[in-house]
This record gives C-alpha cells, structure tokens and sequence, in this order.
C-alpha cells in the first residue's frame, strides 16, 4: 500500500486533481459517477467546503488498481488550514505538490515542501498543473521544474520526480496525453504505481510504547502499537524510564516474531512495574530518557508560542508536562534563512528548546519517525497547538 499526500498552495486544484485520478482510475462508485458534475466535490465532504469551494479537513480516500493499493490524502492548501496538511503529511509516503503552471511556486506551497521535507516524506512528485492554460508549453514547465529544483536542494529533498499535468482536462493522470509529446515520462497513475515502497517501520529500532496492562490469571501482559522494528521471543528488553532490564517471554498469539506496524502484546519474563507511557526497547539500541528536547516545531496554535510557556507534551503513550525554555529560530520559508524571533505564530517554523517534567524516550526524528515526534498541547484548551520532531 502506498499513502500518497496532495500538497500545495489554494486553488492549484488538489481535490480536482484527486477526482479526475478517481474518475478515470474507475474508482467511483456508479452513483458517484452518475452525480458527478465538479470533480473537486469528490472529496469535500464538509459542507462548508463545497460552499467556499475550498479544502478544510484532511480527506483520505482509498482506492486500487491491479498492481496497488492506495490511500490518498487530500489535503487543505489555505494558510489558515496549515497544520491539517501537516497532519495529512506525517504518515504518507509520497507527496503530491501541486504547482499552478502560471503562477510557479507560492509561498503556501514553499511552506508545504518545506513541511514534507521537515517531516521526512521519503519522495515528492511536482505536479506542473494547468498545463492547457499555458499552451502545454514545454518551456514554462521547464521554468516551474527549475524553481522547485532550487527549493528541493536546499530543503534536502532529493526523491525528487516531475510530471506536466491539467487536473482538469486528464493529461497525463491516468492516460498519457497527446497534448505534451514532448514529455516522456510516466502519466500519474503509473508513477505512483512505480514507486519505491517506503523504507518498512519494521527495519528500525525495537520500540513498544505500553498503551494498557492485561491480566490474565497470573500472568501479565504489556499491550500497544509497535511503533518500530521487531520483537522476537526471548529478546532482552529494557524497561523505560525506569532501566529495569529483562526478556520477552510470550508473544500473545503464542509466535515468535512481532513486527511494527502490528499491535501486539506481550509477557515479560520478570515480575516488573510496567504501566501505560512505559517504553520497551531491545536492550542494546534503546533511547536515552531525557527531560531536555531539541526540536522543530510547526506551530498550529492561535494563541503564539512564547519563551515560559507551558504546555502537554504528548510522546507516543506518554504525556508530560513541558517548558518551552527557548525559541531558537523560525525558518522563513521563503527564503530558507533562519531568523531570530520572539514568539512562533500560527503556521510558523521554528527550532524551540524543551524541558520535561518527567523524563521521555525520543529518538531523532531521522532515525525513528513515531518515537522522534510529539504533540504539544494547551493545557487550559486541550487543543493541539504544535507538532515537533526531536533533533
């Protein structure tokens, strides 16, 4: 399976562009077809985007065809709506950014590579859209690719693929369009059918984030989502924060091998205080606890991020009590400099320092995406204000 995120400024036709591959895909059901009179309807299931026309919420639609699977996540491209793209961005494989042909890139749409980049979608496709407004003309597409060439070097983006398209019209989404034959690449739809799976969750360091505690009888069993890499009975195994070292001794369904995504739960070997916010990890790669966290934020409160505020800080199953002690820097996602600021309003990039009431186990975001990102949120509002990625 393949998660595909659409990203991009307003109105560079993300939900169009999802309809059409929908559409000519054969992924509609008749009804759908037969009631089909804007393609960007498709996906704007809240009433107030069909009425304003534009992308809210994260819309997730699965579809496959013989070769694949996918979950598309079609994302809201209005400044306002930022931190929904960056919620549909965090657990894709692939993002769509869609540039207007005339228009080249935004700022919105720097800021959502900047984001992809930041959180380390393993490959971007830029989507030249609009091609019948310019003439399908080869050299403005060879203009738009330059400009996101540029970015891309410097975000460090290097999975890096382009294609010309018009949403609208089906060049080169599902079929190969007449219109550009100076393009010889791939249409949409057989790129994304071509492309690389993501590096597997399971290929990372162990690490079981204890969601509840079963009995069962004399036994216990440590329960939750496999954030990372494999457990196998018989594995030694540190519990933490505490540092109390022990062996896996059961596998729930009574096999030998558990590997992340899964969830799993699990009996250890030695009577020990295990609860909710625990973390196993195999003993010779697991985290350091730490109260002090480097980290970049992408902030999604109203209310701006200030030096001595306090907040939730929420870490797999564990959540904390946190000081944002400092704010480093904001990224301008314009220009890519870094510069020295006061606060983070809503929207903004920045590098922040941590400090934790209690000690959490998070790895560099580069090194294990689930146990390298956390969520801050307001303690007075219980609403979700940032999501940060640990240096």
């Amino acid at each position: 399976m393949l998660r595909v995120a659409t990203a991009g400024s307003v109105d560079d036709g993300k939900s169009t562009l999802i309809g059409r591959l929908l559409y000519d895909a054969k992924a509609l059901m008749a009804d759908q077809e037969a009631d089909l009179a804007d393609l960007a309807r498709l996906t704007d299931g809240l009433r107030a985007e069909r009425e304003q026309g534009i992308t809210i919420d994260v819309a997730y639609r699965h579809f496959a065809t013989p070769r694949r699977r996918f979950v598309l996540h079609d994302c809201p491209g209005h400044a306002q709506y930022t931190r929904n793209m960056a919620t549909g961005a965090s657990t894709a494989d692939l993002a769509l950014v869609l540039v207007d042909a005339r228009r080249g890139l935004t700022e919105q749409g720097r800021r959502h590579m900047a984001i992809a980049a930041l959180l380390g979608v393993p490959r971007v496709t830029a989507l030249v859209n609009k091609m019948d407004l310019v003439g399908y003309a080869e050299e403005r597409f060879d203009a738009v690719a330059r400009e996101v060439c540029e970015l891309a070097g410097r975000l460090g983006l290097h999975e890096l693929d382009f294609i010309p398209i018009s949403a609208l019209h089906g060049d080169n989404v599902v079929e190969r369009s007449d219109a550009m034959p100076w393009y010889a690449g791939a249409p949409l739809l057989e790129h994304l059918e071509r492309a690389p799976a993501a590096a597997a969750a399971a290929t990372a360091p162990a690490r079981l984030p204890v969601q509840t505690v079963i009995r069962e009888g004399e036994r216990r069993w440590y329960a939750g989502r496999l954030a990372a890499g494999t457990l196998r009975s018989g594995d030694e195994v540190v519990v933490l924060p505490a540092g109390v070292r022990t062996r896996i001794a059961a596998l729930e369904d009574g096999g030998e091998e558990a590997a992340a995504p899964a969830s799993v739960a699990v009996a250890l070997a030695d009577d020990v205080d295990v609860g909710r916010g625990d973390l196993l990890a195999r003993r010779d790669d697991a985290p350091a606890p730490r109260r002090e966290l480097a980290a970049t934020v992408c902030w999604m409160g109203d209310a701006p991020a200030r030096p001595g505020a306090r907040y939730l800080l929420k870490h797999t199953t564990r959540t904390v009590p946190a000081r944002l002690e400092a704010i480093e820097h904001e990224l301008d996602v314009t220009t890519l400099a870094e510069r020295p600021v006061d606060e983070l309003a809503l929207n903004a990039i920045g590098r922040v320092r941590l400090r934790t009431g209690d000690a959490v186990m998070a790895d560099p975001y580069d090194r294990v995406r689930a146990t390298g990102a956390f969520i801050l949120i307001d303690v007075a509002t219980n609403e979700t204000v940032g999501a940060g990625m640990v240096a």
